[in-house]
Order: structure tokens, then C-alpha cells, then sequence
């Protein structure tokens, strides 16, 4: 993909990412098992991405990777929603390791999330 951005984003329960922490490898929600790839968003995705599937949830976190490491792994697909926009997807389990940074994402009094400033 060109101008691929440099981190992408994963919303995981805490619940799930303790998990993932205790395993050492991130092996995904209940829909990236079923889909069979880790759904990851764009910077410019996350906040649509936490209204659309997250709203009104406790206790997320949001974890940060870079895409290079990743390589081949990481394909770009066009969403099902429709629309055209390509999501980045992990067609592997993410080493915990690989996370830039985990920050828990706070709800806003409305049911939805607050974002880090530095969101890029």
C-alpha cells in the first residue's frame, strides 16, 4: 500500500490483553478467531472503529504498533462495511512485545472513548 502509515491501532478488552500479556502473543478478539486475522484501524479509523463496535464498553485498551516489523503479515483489505476504505489486518498472532504502547481508553460520559492527543 502506498504511504502506508507508520502505526496502526487495536482496541482489546483489558480482560484480553492481560491474557495476551501472561501468553506473550496477542492471538485476538472472538472476531478476529472467527475471521482468522487481528483487526487493526489507522489512527484516522480508531475513534469510528471504538463508536462502531466499543461504544458504551469499559475497560478497553488501546494498544499501538508499528507496521514495519510486521511485514508481509499485514495485509491491506477493503472494510465489508462498504465504503472502499482499506483496514490494516494481521494475518498472524501479534507478539505483545510489538506494542509501541497500551493505553487505557477512557469513556467520555456519553458512552464514548477518549483518545490520546498524540493519536498519529
Amino acid at each position: 500500500m502506498e504511504n502506508t502509515p507508520t502505526y496502526i491501532y487495536k482496541i482489546a478488552t483489558q480482560d484480553q490483553w492481560e491474557e495476551a500479556t501472561s501468553l506473550g502473543v496477542f492471538k485476538g478478539a472472538p472476531i478476529d478467531l472467527q475471521d482468522g486475522y487481528i483487526h487493526f484501524s489507522t489512527a484516522e479509523q480508531a475513534k469510528e472503529t471504538a463508536t462502531k463496535h466499543f461504544h458504551g464498553q469499559k475497560n478497553l485498551k488501546l494498544v499501538k504498533v508499528a507496521t514495519q516489523p510486521l511485514g508481509e503479515l499485514l495485509k491491506w483489505e477493503v472494510s465489508r462495511a462498504g465504503g472502499g476504505a482499506l483496514f490494516p489486518h494481521l494475518y498472524a498472532d501479534l507478539k505483545t512485545d510489538d506494542a509501541i504502547s497500551v493505553v487505557n481508553l477512557e469513556q467520555d460520559g456519553t458512552g464514548g472513548h477518549v483518545f490520546p492527543d498524540d493519536l498519529s
